[in-house]
């Protein structure tokens, strides 16, 4: 299926040559840096090169613990497009949920994107706890590549280099426990996006979220458009809707 969001309007120039909207915000669609359509033999390849790269970002450890846990790849990659826009992962770091409601970019994760070169162009990426199920509403039927205690996945890696995608390790939750994942996320998103309202003018707030290419804009964007994406969601996900 093919993933497109909506952008606020006003969009005016970096200095790179790209986009951003009138206040410097970048949209949650920013994640995904331009980059023309790809052969599924090269996504594969790029997501060897992730995993590979991860065995040596995996030394960087936060608290006593690495901050890095795992990397799924979900959509198109696992389905053989030929071509395809983009490579769709998962990312799991080592913050509770709370910290990692859907659609965010969560303290320290931005460092992360750009050690992993997620943000250089070809990925379209999203954060999620290592405490929760990587599945979600968006994120269907991901298979591992790399994790922590294992290092890259190459019974995965080849598997989709040959092709095989019937013997890939999907992660497909019981319909209960999905509908109960997508009520927990969408409580989560809440609380953030009222967080976000609630602290958006405290200076001290203001300044914490201000540096390295982010804005307290993109904190307010990112919690609203997670948590619209899980209202609907969840109006979908019932019956007779």
């Amino acid at each position: 299926m093919s993933f497109h969001r909506p952008e606020p309007p006003q969009l005016s120039q970096r200095h790179d040559g790209g986009c951003l909207p009138a206040e410097g915000l970048l949209p949650t669609a920013a994640r995904m840096a331009p980059y023309a359509a790809m052969r599924h033999r090269r996504a594969v390849e790029k997501l060897r090169i992730l995993a590979e790269t991860c065995e040596r970002v995996k030394l960087f450890w936060f608290d006593t613990e690495p901050f890095l846990k795992a990397v799924y790849a979900f959509g198109e990659v696992l389905d053989g497009a030929d071509p395809l826009d983009d490579v769709q992962v998962a990312v799991a770091i080592n913050l509770p949920p709370e910290e990692v409601p859907w659609e965010s970019t969560p303290e320290g994760a931005g460092w992360l994107a750009d050690e992993l070169r997620l943000s250089k162009g070809g990925f379209l990426y999203f954060w999620r706890s290592y405490l929760d199920p990587v599945w979600n509403h968006y994120i269907r039927g991901p298979v591992r590549v790399w994790s922590v205690d294992g290092g890259p996945d190459e019974q995965a890696l080849a598997a989709l280099e040959a092709r095989d995608f019937g013997s890939l390790n999907r992660l497909v939750p019981d319909p209960v426990d999905e509908r109960l994942q997508l009520r927990d996320d969408l409580d989560a998103a809440l609380a953030h996006l009222r967080e976000v309202r609630d602290r958006y003018w405290d200076h001290d707030w203001r300044r914490k979220h201000r540096g390295y290419g982010r804005y307290p804009e993109n904190e307010l964007w990112e919690a609203v458009e997670g948590f619209l994406d899980l209202v609907d969601a969840s109006r979908a996900s019932k019956p007779g809707t």
